[in-house]
């Protein structure tokens, strides 16, 4: 349970930095699949699978709500810096997100899944960043949608709440209600994230379950089609300090979540080998009885 919570944690921040996805650091965490059955079985196995999510969704909050102060103030100030530390971090995740999408029943032909689902997301993410404007005042309608538009992004993943919210016109509002914690805001907001979170792990478990492969290429190609809009028309690249920090932090972001996720691949092989040799002493024992 306390790994979980600081897992969490680190889920949460994915869900508020720009170009980083939640569900993108469950998958490389090793929590993706736990996390949408839990969700979309509730009340099938309701004490297991809330006990499961109680300490995952209690990190999940500590980090978006300490982390948006972070990151505002960070964006304001060392805003190149920033996002290339972002970029780092999305980079890294790359390796052991195909590991995944490859994990059951892979072929050539998934390739051009993946390729037709990251040209219409560059389309979409990219191209079109603010197919809204920007809302600063919401009603009540429009503070639910806000809820069900993270619980999206936050479930499915390579879909980055922070490029889905600015394409909504919502990212502002998301990340000042947080950082000012207007409750008239996150009340009707959390209500539409529970509401669109248990609609939607319910749909993709479904999806995972009968179409696995296609369901991870199709995310795949929207997570790679997400990478360009981590950055912005701040990211000039220039002959200066404050490139050279920035392709410092680029590389230390790529480190930290290549590590992270390797670590973690690292502990499920040596959990599957302890698993191994508990059976076969159990055999042995079996055999000497």
């Amino acid at each position: 349970m306390i790994k979980n919570f600081f897992k969490g944690i680190i889920v949460g921040i994915g869900g508020i930095a720009p170009g980083l996805s939640g569900s993108v650091l469950l998958v490389i965490l090793g929590l993706y699949q736990k996390t949408i059955d839990a969700m979309g079985t509730l009340f099938k196995n309701f004490k297991k699978n809330v006990l499961f999510l109680i300490p995952l969704f209690l990190g999940f909050g500590i980090g978006v709500l300490l982390f948006s102060k972070a990151v505002d103030f960070l964006l304001n100030n060392f805003e190149m810096q920033t996002r290339f530390t972002f970029l780092g971090l999305v980079l890294g995740t790359i390796p052991l997100f195909y590991k995944e999408v490859k994990k059951e029943g892979f072929s050539n032909k998934y390739y051009i899944l993946i390729a037709v689902s990251a040209i219409l997301g560059f389309l979409f993410f990219t191209v079109n960043k603010s197919a809204f404007p920007q809302i600063k005042n919401p009603n009540l309608l429009q503070s639910m949608l806000l809820g069900v538009a993270v619980a999206g992004s936050s479930i499915i993943p390579g879909v980055d709440s922070a490029v889905i919210l600015s394409s909504l016109g919502l990212y502002e509002l998301y990340v000042s209600s947080l950082a000012n914690f207007n409750l008239s805001i996150l009340i009707p907001a959390g209500f539409g994230l529970a509401i669109g979170a248990l609609v939607i792990a319910f749909v993709m478990n479904k999806l995972i379950k009968k179409y696995y492969t296609i369901t991870f290429s199709i995310i795949f190609g929207l997570f790679i089609a997400i990478i360009p809009s981590v950055l912005n028309e701040s990211c000039v690249v220039e002959a200066n300090t404050k490139t050279v920090v920035s392709v410092l932090m680029l590389v230390l972001g790529f480190g930290i979540s290549y590590c992270l996720g390797a670590i973690n691949e690292n502990n499920s092989k040596i959990k599957k080998i302890i698993n191994k040799v508990l059976k076969l002493n159990e055999k042995e024992q079996i055999r000497d009885v």
